[in-house]
């Protein structure tokens, strides 16, 4: 890609990173790193890793074939062919809920903890999502770009401090690519593929990426060039791996060596992430804390909430409405309304009927996200490499050889999971 970059034409890129980063950094990072660190240490700091890096391509993917070819990946999977589009929709149709209620169902257990709030947790779900839904159609694109600049800047301030603090109590022997003796007893399969499957978060946002992308270019009235959108990816990216080692680091420092546990319940859960702050930073942070946790989990719920129905929307639009895919169209029309108002809905009546633990539910949704990753992976490799990339904007020979890598990684865990499962 284009080595040059301007100041002010990375200024106009800048922000569908962050925005990435803001719906990456949520319950992988506030509940599956914190889980981690608190169940072995710095055992799993290699399985993080491992993740980060071979989980980036995939990622990378969506900013780069938006940059380079003026599309959405869902454009790209219908150049792959009409199977590749409703493979996509079907899985996107069909985790959209489970991942949305996961969130939201965190979410709403800190606005009860933090407000003090006496409502079930469906109506605060309900209360959310309103909001959500509310903000969007006020401020659309716009909002959501300036809102989460804030937010992710917040958010790293509070947790990279807490996390510095308490390095000096770390016990960095624990420190492996996989948990050693009575760690490794303590650790299920399925938690570790829950880890994996949302670290730093699902392969499905690389779709959200490039739509954000190109809703940025809509907004300032310009396109911006590859270099400048890609630069502004790789900095939400290295965001999100520093904070995920940074909530790794405060449930080992904290949690593993005192012998303590997370509870799986919304309320027990949430009071403890916190007093993983105050307890570290002083009871006088109470405040700061309470604000950085809430935002970032509401920025995430802000940005599933615009991602999904963005997604289905555009994917529609395509299937249906224009299969060659050629134009610049925003990707807010009446099905973006139609699948918020539907999967908000669902998402409350879910609550209502199904209230359930919380640990439980992140690791279904997560683990869900896993088994698909293979199949999405595969799909942005594909479209990235394509004929509608042209040559000098296609990722080079490293970064698609760590594609393959990636694939055979993720695919055999999918596949031991499955075996395990069966067994």
């Amino acid at each position: 890609m284009g080595s040059g970059i301007s100041i002010s034409g990375f200024r106009k890129a800048f922000g569908p990173g962050l925005m990435w980063a803001a719906a990456a950094i949520g319950v992988s990072h506030l509940v599956q790193s914190t889980r981690a660190g608190a169940m072995a240490g710095f055992g799993l700091a290699g399985i993080v890793l491992l993740a980060l890096v071979l989980k980036y391509p995939f990622f990378e993917f969506g900013p780069r074939y938006a940059a380079a070819t003026g599309l959405s990946l869902v454009e790209g999977y219908r150049r792959i062919g009409r199977w590749a589009l409703w493979l996509y929709l079907l899985i996107t149709l069909s985790t959209a809920l489970i991942v949305q209620v996961a969130i939201v169902l965190f979410t709403a257990f800190l606005l009860k903890l933090v407000l003090h709030l006496g409502l079930s947790v469906s109506v605060v779900a309900a209360l959310l999502c309103g909001l959500c839904a509310s903000l969007l159609a006020a401020g659309r694109f716009s909002f959501l770009d300036r809102v989460i600049k804030l937010v992710m800047v917040l958010l790293a301030a509070s947790t990279l401090a807490a996390a510095a603090i308490t390095l000096p109590r770390a016990d960095f022997s624990t420190i492996a690519f996989w948990p050693r003796d009575g760690a490794r007893q303590a650790l299920p399969l399925a938690f570790v593929l829950a880890l994996v499957g949302w670290m730093p978060s699902a392969i499905d946002i690389s779709v959200w990426s490039s739509l954000w992308t190109l809703a940025k270019d809509r907004a300032t009235g310009q396109r911006a060039d590859p270099a400048s959108v890609l630069l502004d990816f790789r900095i939400g990216y290295v965001a999100t791996g520093l904070m995920a080692f940074a909530f790794l680091t405060l449930g080992a420092t904290i949690m593993f060596g005192a012998g303590q546990e997370f509870g799986s319940s919304g309320t027990q859960f949430s009071a403890q992430l916190v007093d993983l702050y105050t307890r570290t930073l002083g009871g006088w942070t109470r405040p700061i804390v309470y604000t950085a946790v809430v935002t970032t989990m509401f920025s995430t719920t802000l940005t599933v909430i615009d991602g999904f129905p963005r997604a289905i929307d555009r994917g529609l639009r395509v299937a249906f409405v224009e299969p060659e895919g050629t134009s610049a169209y925003a990707g807010t029309g009446r099905a973006y309304w139609g699948a918020m108002g539907i999967l908000s809905a669902l998402t409350v009546l879910v609550l209502a009927v199904f209230p359930g633990s919380l640990t439980a539910m992140v690791d279904f949704a997560t683990i869900v996200s896993f088994i698909t990753a293979p199949a999405l992976g595969y799909l942005n490799l594909r479209a990235v490499t394509s004929p509608a990339v042209s040559t000098e904007l296609r990722p080079g020979r490293v970064l698609v050889a760590l594609s393959w890598l990636g694939l055979a990684v993720l695919g055999s865990f999918a596949v031991v999971y499955a075996v395990s499962r069966l067994g």
